[in-house]
This record gives structure tokens, C-alpha cells and sequence, in this order.
């Protein structure tokens, strides 16, 4: 069957004209509540200052009471504070003995997480992190489901099904009676907050001309991101229990579903499914919308690919990226300074990263700009542990830098991904390479958590793979300035050695009952 160049089928629409802006904001609004409360967990679940409960019925004075806490040194500060995990014996204060009566938590930040709520402090302090870990596995689980799910049901269905479990999902975590149910809850969250973000960022890149679909990629995608993420330390500074800002940060999701009836199908997908007159119909609402004449004929026919075809092509590795944003995300709350001030600032350094990413994509290489971002971000990484702890301020731009280098290397392999990758498997594309990098998402919690045995070693290993996965981007096939492949033969080969011919024969796929149908 011919194929079709879909962007030369389209330009009689125009370039930038009501249609592509209407879709072009629409699409970056529904992309805001996943920065509004993708990262919203570093409050929620942030461990406040803590120490020993001594019951009242003790009746000890206060003195007694604070003597009755041993000192022991931070591991963090190097200072010497209360103990948080042990106390002294209520009998005869000699000897150290479990929190048996529980904590009392510092209330001068929050007023309760869910680490306050379920006492997720020493012995149970591992689950803090598995609780962001258990959320990135959702994100993993999603990626895949959703791309397979958006590549047979298309892209529309599978976004506002998304958006509306992600909204459900996100109220019940409030009404949860346990840890376990929580984090289940928050599987489940992780999972549709992917596929939302996927499918609007795909949706985005098929149905916009190739002009506003760079834009899109950089300035519209993330930027609506990371105003969603500046918002979020404000809401929580304003409400400090966990239950109210979980409820605070789920009513713009609320109010977003209405735009089912705004935002189309893409005709891209319809195309490859068949569905030629569907295809045609919202391109020839939209050429009304711009005050376009359409021709008479715009499609033929494609051909159809299952997912075993993305296997011969192989999948951008994206785990460097995904450690180094998340793990940087999240680290917030341990920097010099105010946790709230910190994670604002967090968030604001990725608004210039996405502006320069979209300079970058529109006229530079996509190996160049990735390899550079990610060898950027880590090499300032490993400058972190020669800073001494008297200038934390400097250690905290240093980190402000790594986050910035992340952020545009986060953006650019989304947009790279969408680039590589046909119209019949480009969400299947996307949400694999997505999944395959989850990996990295679920264990960047942990390397917080590591500054207990040595407060630099995250930043070390955050550094090391960074910058060696941005030497080895310069491997990936070049897209610049070339048009979204419709079919697999118009992608892009893999150089070199590294070419997929040279490791899956073109024979595994060619059964049926083994590959799964997109």
C-alpha cells in the first residue's frame, strides 16, 4: 500500500491557525494537574522531626523529660540532637529502650503526612520511600498498558479514562484506613498519571503541524508541567494536612473532563486504523475552523504493524534521565533551607530548561542536545560532594543546575521518541520506552535514601550515570528536520553495531499467535 506523508496532506490547514491553538492549549491544560500532583508526595510523605512519646501518666517534670531522650549525632547535619528512634528506661533512665508509646512529631512544618499518620518512623522508615518506589511501579505498569490501549482504542478514549481514574483514585488515598491500602491506592494513581501524560503528549504530537509540534513538545507540554509544579509547594504551604491537600490538588482534574468535548480524536491514528472517512471528517472541521477549503480526496490507506515490529527496532533507554528528575524531585525536602522555597525553586528552574529545550529541538541535532543535557547535568552532579557543609547554599545551586539539566533531557527524549517512531506504533513506542525507564523512577527514592551511609554517595552515582548514558546517546539515529515516520520502513536505522538487525532476525515476528496486536 503507498504511504502517505501526513504533514503535506495537512498544510493546507496552515501552520498556526485556530484549530492547532485551540488543540495546542487544550492539550497543555490537561497536562497541568500532573505537575499540580505528580510530585505532590514530597509533603505528603515527608518524615517531620520526631522523637520518643513519654505518656503523661510518667508524670516526670520536663526536665526529666528531655533528659530522658539520649543524644545522638545527625547523620545529615553532623549535629548532635535528641535520638528519634529510642529512649531512655521510664524506671531508672539507664539503659535504651523502642519507642513503645510512640512519637511526637514536630507540627511547625505540617500538621500531619501519612508518616505522621501511620508512624512510618525507624523500624517502618523504609516505607517512605517504598511508597514513592510502589507509585513509580504504577507508572511502569502504565506506560505499557496505556500505549497498547491507546494504539488499539485509540488516543482520546484513553486519556479522559485515564484523567478519570487518576481523579477517582487520587480522592479515595484520603479515605485509606492502612499504609498497605494507601500504597495500593497510590499504585493505582501512578499508573493513570502516566497514561494521561502520554496520551496528551502524543495526541499533541500527531495532530499539530510540524511547527507548533516542537512548541508543543517543550514550551506547551512542559511549561503547563512545571506551572502545574509551582503551584504545588503553594497549596501545600497553605494546607498543611495531608488528607486536605490531597482533596485541594484533585479539583482542577475535576474540572478538566469536560474537554471531551473539545478535543478530537487524532486523524493520524484514524488513518492507520482505516477509519479514512472518520479521519476525514475532523480535518474537514477543522479546515472550517480555519476558514480552509479542503480538498475532495485527502487520504488513502495505510498499512497496520503489531508490536513485535517495535522490537525489531529497539527502544531509547531512558533510566538515566528518570533517576537523576526524580531522585533530584524528591530531594528537596532534605536541601539547605525551606522545604517549600526549595521545591518552588525546584520547580521553577525546569521553566528556562524547557524554554532552551525548545530553542534546542528547533534547530539543533536531537543526539547533540540530548548528549550534551545529560553530560551537563552530570558532571555538575559530581562537583556536589567537593562542596563543604558551610556552603550549602552553593550545593544547593549546584543541585538547582542538575535539575535543570535533567528537566531538558526529559524533554527532549519524549519528543525524540515521538520523532523515531511510526504513527502505528508511536504510543506503544512512547509508553515502552516510558515503562522500560520506570526502573529508574522506582529505585530513585532509594538513592535518597542513601545519604545515610554516606550523605554524597546519590549525588555520585546520579552524576556517574548521567553523564556516561550522554555519551552513549551519541549512538541513537539523527530525526531533525525530518517528517513523522507513518510506517516502519520510513524510520530511522539504528547505526552501526547497534543496529536491531544484528541481534533479532526479522523472522520472530513473522507468527501471529506470538506477537500481540496493536
Amino acid at each position: 500500500m503507498p504511504d502517505i506523508d501526513f504533514d503535506k496532506s495537512m498544510a493546507f490547514l496552515g501552520e498556526s491557525q485556530p484549530y492547532q491553538w485551540r488543540l495546542f492549549i487544550l492539550l497543555s491544560l490537561v497536562i497541568v494537574p500532573i505537575g499540580f500532583n505528580g510530585l505532590s508526595v514530597v509533603f505528603f510523605a515527608d518524615t517531620p522531626a520526631h522523637r520518643c512519646r513519654i505518656p503523661v501518666e510518667a508524670n516526670l517534670s520536663a526536665a526529666w523529660r528531655n533528659n530522658s531522650i539520649p543524644l545522638e549525632r545527625d547523620q545529615d547535619s553532623g549535629a548532635v540532637a535528641p535520638s528519634r528512634c529510642a529512649r531512655y528506661n521510664l524506671e531508672a533512665l539507664v539503659g535504651k529502650e523502642r519507642c513503645s508509646d510512640g512519637w511526637e512529631y514536630d507540627d511547625s512544618v505540617y500538621v500531619s503526612t501519612i508518616v505522621t499518620e501511620w508512624n512510618l518512623v525507624c523500624e517502618d522508615g523504609w516505607k517512605t520511600p517504598l511508597t514513592s518506589s510502589i507509585n513509580f511501579g504504577g507508572v511502569l505498569a502504565g506506560s505499557f498498558i496505556s500505549g497498547q490501549l491507546s494504539d488499539r482504542f485509540g488516543r482520546k478514549i484513553v486519556l479522559f479514562s485515564a484523567m478519570t481514574i487518576h481523579t477517582a483514585f487520587y480522592i479515595l488515598q484520603i479515605f485509606a484506613p492502612s499504609w498497605p491500602v494507601f500504597a495500593a491506592l497510590h499504585f493505582v494513581v501512578g499508573m493513570s498519571r502516566v497514561s494521561t501524560y502520554i496520551s496528551a503528549f502524543v495526541l499533541g504530537m500527531e495532530v499539530l503541524s510540524p511547527h507548533m509540534r516542537t512548541a508543543f513538545s517543550s514550551l506547551g507540554a512542559c511549561l503547563f508541567f512545571a506551572a502545574g509544579y509551582m503551584l504545588m509547594p503553594l497549596v501545600a504551604f497553605l494546607i498543611r494536612d495531608w488528607k486536605s491537600l490531597l482533596l485541594g490538588l484533585s479539583l482542577p482534574c475535576c474540572a478538566l473532563l469536560p474537554l471531551w468535548w473539545y478535543i478530537p480524536e487524532s486523524p493520524r491514528w484514524l488513518l492507520s486504523q482505516g477509519r479514512i472517512e472518520e479521519a476525514e471528517l475532523i480535518i474537514r472541521n477543522a479546515a472550517k475552523m480555519n476558514k480552509k477549503q479542503a480538498p475532495e480526496i485527502i487520504f488513502t490507506s495505510l498499512q497496520t504493524y503489531n508490536i513485535c515490529d517495535l522490537l525489531r527496532w529497539g527502544s531509547l533507554c531512558w533510566n538515566s534521565v528518570n533517576i537523576a528528575y526524580f531522585a533530584l524531585s524528591l530531594n528537596t525536602s532534605n536541601l539547605y533551607g525551606d522545604p517549600y522555597s526549595n521545591c518552588f525553586l525546584s520547580a521553577l528552574v525546569e521553566v528556562p530548561a524547557y524554554v532552551l529545550t525548545w530553542v534546542m529541538l528547533r534547530w539543533w541535532p536531537r543526539r547533540l542536545c540530548l548528549s550534551a543535557t545529560l553530560i551537563l547535568g552530570g558532571a555538575v552532579l559530581l562537583f556536589i560532594p567537593f562542596i563543604p557543609q558551610k556552603l550549602a547554599a552553593i550545593a544547593v545551586t549546584l543541585e538547582m543546575l542538575g535539575k535543570f539539566g535533567a528537566a531538558t533531557a526529559f524533554t527532549i527524549v519524549y519528543a525524540y521518541t515521538a520523532e523515531l517512531y511510526p504513527t502505528v506504533l508511536r504510543n506503544t513506542a512512547v509508553a515502552t520506552c516510558s515503562m522500560a525507564s520506570r526502573v529508574g523512577s522506582i529505585i530513585a527514592p532509594y538513592f535518597i535514601y542513601l545519604r545515610s551511609y554516606w550523605v554524597s554517595l546519590p549525588y555520585v552515582l546520579m552524576g556517574t550515570i548521567t553523564a556516561l548514558s550522554g555519551i552513549l546517546s551519541l549512538l541513537l539515529p539523527e530525526t531533525h528536520g525530518l517528517p513523522l515516520p507513518e510506517t516502519v520502513e520510513q524510520m530511522q536505522p539504528f547505526p552501526g553495531a547497534f543496529h536491531p538487525r544484528n541481534f533479532l532476525s526479522s523472522d520472530l515476528c513473522t507468527n501471529d499467535k506470538l506477537c500481540l496486536r496493536s
